[in-house]
């Protein structure tokens, strides 16, 4: 019979190396994934799994085994991925004004992004709240109870992000007819 997640985890916060392993091999797909569709960038989210993997030994010091470990896990991946966008979001901000070259590097970024397909671009303009909401109840399967115990929120404001989700999708949708 295969161990539990929660023993494993409380095992490799002790420093179990086999428990982490077999943590990073259930795991590291939906972590993967996940970062994938919070990224849009298979690039960025190979960074960012990557990233994760090397923090968790770390991170796991603080898994107290309240919640499944799955839940905790994708907590951990979602706070990782809001640190990233504050983190380039303030190299953005720093790098105004480096001149010409930083002014063709930044059109190339957006002609980049305008070349993904619509789903992304539909994605990338949620505000980051909704897209956690997308990314863990469409992408990863979770029912909304799932994901408001990974966001700490309640049933209602899940199906209320959901709600809203449908309203920006159908608004692009009409931006893009008239077009």
């Amino acid at each position: 019979m295969e161990t539990p997640d929660e023993p494993l985890a409380l095992a490799a916060a002790s420093g179990d190396r086999t428990a982490f392993a077999q943590l990073l091999a259930r795991h590291y797909d939906r972590v993967f994934g996940l970062c994938w569709r919070l990224t849009g960038s298979k690039h960025d989210a190979e960074d960012l799994a990557q990233d994760i993997c090397a923090a968790l030994p770390t991170k796991l010091q603080g898994f107290r085994g309240e919640a499944r470990f799955s839940t905790w896990l994708y907590r951990v991946t979602i706070n990782a991925a809001h640190d990233r966008r504050r983190r380039a979001a303030s190299h953005a901000r720093a790098a105004i004004g480096w001149g010409d070259w930083e002014v063709n590097r930044q059109a190339e970024i957006s002609e980049a992004t305008a070349a993904q397909d619509w789903l992304t671009t539909a994605m990338n303009r949620l505000p980051p709240e909704l897209r956690d909401t997308v990314a863990l109840t469409l992408g990863e399967g979770l029912t909304q109870a799932e994901a408001a115990a990974v966001l700490g929120l309640s049933e209602g404001t899940i199906a209320w992000r959901m709600a809203e989700v449908k309203k920006h999708l159908r608004a692009q949708v009409a931006e893009e007819a008239r077009i």
